[in-house]
């Protein structure tokens, strides 16, 4: 039997047009030179809230606005802190929604690693644009950890951020142990003991006076900074004394864990009364800097970048490491016995720091810390 010719002098079939084809894509995009800048302060479930830098635009005069993220910006990630250009309705009116269009260049970025299954050892973006990293730590209940702190500081030096350590809860213990592990790294402190205020005259903020809070407050104004620390050292109830209306949840340690309970479970950009934002991120208790290299490190301290420069290609800088410069720089007999002390501990701290396995136990603090 002869096969039927349906070709499309058929009239039974119907010959539609290839849409697909028929217009053809191009890379270029729109340059939305009309887009207005505002700061990512918030992410929740792909809608981002943003601050615009010109506040007059919104209805309501605070310049918040709901964005979501435009398809030409690809799968790129986008963080808290990010400056990004949005387009559309930035009325900032109930039910409104304008479109992020562009992330402007970032000055620093705060990355960790993944450190569980297979993305293990992977880098994720953090907090963008801040340039201090507040790492927050009780001196008792819970017990410092300082391989933590060690973290907190590599991923500070890699973001090209300033480290600031806070000590929560000095009343009930000797800070001096702890801050001499970072003394010789130069590492600013303040000590704080606000916990217990708060438990006597409630949390509205009048028991800030005299705590050591004041202390914190100036070093962070007019600043973006980044506030992180593990699981119940009294991150939220600082932030809450420094912003009160940021109403950040606040926890208890676990008698018999010793351990904290997550309070805040996003990050969140709240503005400083006075000027400069503080960014809260939800506590942990692991902190991956596996993405991060000895020289990464090494540009947080100018002085032993330098000394390193003379050291052999591909010199890990570790202890016992043939012709290490820092080595000889340390034990210079063209320098005084205090001055070679302090390049010892500094390059011995330096090295704690670069230390391949920082996920290994806590060091044996000074004998008298508080356990």
């Amino acid at each position: 039997m002869a096969r039927r010719d349906t070709g499309t002098d058929d009239p039974r079939v119907r010959v539609r047009p290839n849409r697909r084809g028929s217009r053809p894509r191009t890379k270029q995009r729109p340059a939305h030179e009309d887009a207005v800048i505002g700061m990512v302060t918030r992410i929740d479930r792909g809608h981002y809230r943003i601050r615009l830098e010109d506040p007059s635009l919104t209805e309501d005069g605070t310049g918040d606005i709901t964005a979501m993220k435009a398809r030409e910006l690809g799968r790129g990630k986008v963080v808290v802190g990010d400056r990004v250009g949005v387009v559309g309705d930035v009325s900032g009116r109930k039910d409104t929604l304008a479109r992020m269009v562009r992330v402007e260049e970032r000055r620093t970025l705060l990355r960790r690693s993944a450190e569980d299954g297979d993305a293990a050892g992977t880098e994720r973006p953090v907090v963008a644009n801040a340039e201090l990293l507040v790492i927050v730590t009780a001196v008792a209940d819970p017990e410092p950890r300082p391989r933590m702190i060690d973290r907190y500081l590599v991923a500070a030096y890699d973001a090209g951020m300033e480290p600031l350590l806070v000590l929560t809860k000095s009343d009930l213990a000797d800070a001096g142990p702890l801050l001499a592990l970072y003394e010789p790294l130069g590492v600013a402190s303040v000590a704080t003991h606000l916990e217990r205020a708060v438990r006597e005259a409630g949390p509205d903020g009048a028991a800030a006076a005299g705590t050591g809070v004041d202390a914190v407050r100036e070093r962070i104004a007019g600043r973006t900074s980044v506030f992180v620390g593990h699981s119940g050292v009294g991150k939220s109830t600082l932030i809450n004394a420094l912003v009160p209306e940021a109403h950040r949840v606040t926890g208890h340690v676990n008698e018999v864990t010793g351990r904290g309970r997550h309070t805040s479970t996003s990050l969140q950009a709240v503005a400083l009364p006075g000027g400069g934002w503080v960014i809260d991120t939800p506590g942990v208790r692991s902190f991956g800097v596996a993405h991060v290299s000895s020289a990464d490190v090494l540009r947080g301290f100018p002085d032993l970048a330098e000394v390193a420069e003379d050291c052999p290609r591909g010199c890990t800088h570790d202890e016992g490491v043939i012709d290490c410069a820092l080595d000889e720089w340390a034990a210079a007999t063209d320098v005084d016995d205090a001055v070679r002390e302090q390049r010892g501990s500094r390059v011995a701290s330096l090295r704690r720091l670069l230390a391949p396995s920082l996920e290994a136990e806590d060091p044996t603090l000074p004998s008298g810390h508080h356990r």
